[in-house]
């Protein structure tokens, strides 16, 4: 028997005055609990009870002992409990990241909500136009918008987004709206480089083709370039040109009639979003219950089920 085990032993008699109740108490033999207790003094070089054939006590240094056996076994019951408990009941901080735009839409709102169900959780959120390394930065749940490559990570499914072409009424009635890709090259665009890197040319689909392979078409004028979506939004609602983003972006911008979509029957195709963590089936309850509450709310809202986000008539 090791020395925890001798404790508990040592306390139990503590408790029951008697090696015959902590027996019955710990149901083992009262051989057993006598042994348990000889170890543990030999170990200590004291005695810790008193024992007369009427009566057992606890020493002075007995008592001094057993105050501080019920601290370090309470304490490590606790360990045990806020250990196992992570697997069991959502508690401690639970870190998550998404892309800014998204973050402050979707995930900001959400998470306020899954916060108010656990008052025992905290969260930290990071909301960042970059891939996130969950394992180097510790980071639980991260939400991904883009076709996901093979890895260690678990990845659920919950929506997909579409890369779309828009601008206001306003701009197109200036300068006609595109019918084809070819038509760019008359046509002014805000370009969006989250690495501050030159406009990207855009690419597109043959309308109709049975595969969606990307082709490039002809480059618009680009006056600006902006790290931020939310930057390239305001100026295309502005008038400032065509602006390529993630419909989630702009769909009630696009209800509202503020933005119009175009050249929609060109789009590549729509873009899977996941929540992915790397802990896989043995994820901490905090993990699983924020999933399983995101999972819900994200695959319910109309802009992540975007086969065909609203469009202004």
């Amino acid at each position: 028997m090791d020395q925890l085990d001798s404790m508990r032993v040592f306390v139990a008699v503590a408790d029951a005055q008697s090696f015959a109740g902590a027996a019955r108490l710990l149901k083992c033999s009262p051989a057993a609990v006598t042994r348990a207790v000889a170890a543990l003094e030999q170990h200590l070089g004291a005695r810790l009870l008193h024992r007369t054939t009427r009566s057992l006590r606890l020493s002075e240094a007995g008592e001094r002992y057993v105050a501080d056996c019920r601290r370090i076994l309470a304490e490590l019951d606790e360990a045990d409990a806020v250990a196992s408990g992570a697997h069991v009941d959502p508690q401690g901080e639970l870190k998550i990241t998404a892309p800014v735009l998204f973050g402050r839409i979707h995930m900001a709102p959400l998470l306020l909500d899954f916060l108010k169900e656990h008052p025992r959780l905290s969260a930290r959120a990071m909301f960042v136009d970059r891939l996130v390394h969950l394992i180097d930065e510790g980071v639980d749940v991260a939400l991904r918008i883009a076709h996901l490559p093979d890895s260690s990570l678990t990845a659920l499914k919950v929506g997909t987004v579409r890369r779309v072409i828009v601008a206001s009424p306003d701009y197109l009635a200036r300068h006609g709206e595109p019918l084809s890709p070819d038509d760019l090259a008359r046509h002014d665009a805000i370009g969006i480089s989250t690495s501050g890197g030159p406009f990207t040319p855009w690419q597109f689909a043959r309308p109709g083709a049975a595969h969606r392979d990307l082709h490039p078409a002809p480059t618009p004028r680009v006056q600006l370039t902006v790290n931020a979506s939310e930057v390239a939004i305001l100026a295309a609602k502005s008038g400032h040109g065509l602006v390529r983003t993630m419909s989630y972006q702009v769909a009630e911008d696009v209800a509202r009639g503020h933005l119009r979509i175009v050249l929609a029957d060109c789009e590549p195709v729509p873009v899977p979003v996941h929540l992915v963590h790397p802990e896989g089936r043995h994820a901490a309850a905090k993990v699983r219950a924020f999933l399983d509450f995101a999972a819900a709310r994200l695959r319910a809202h109309p802009a992540l089920n975007d086969v065909d986000p609203p469009r202004a008539q």
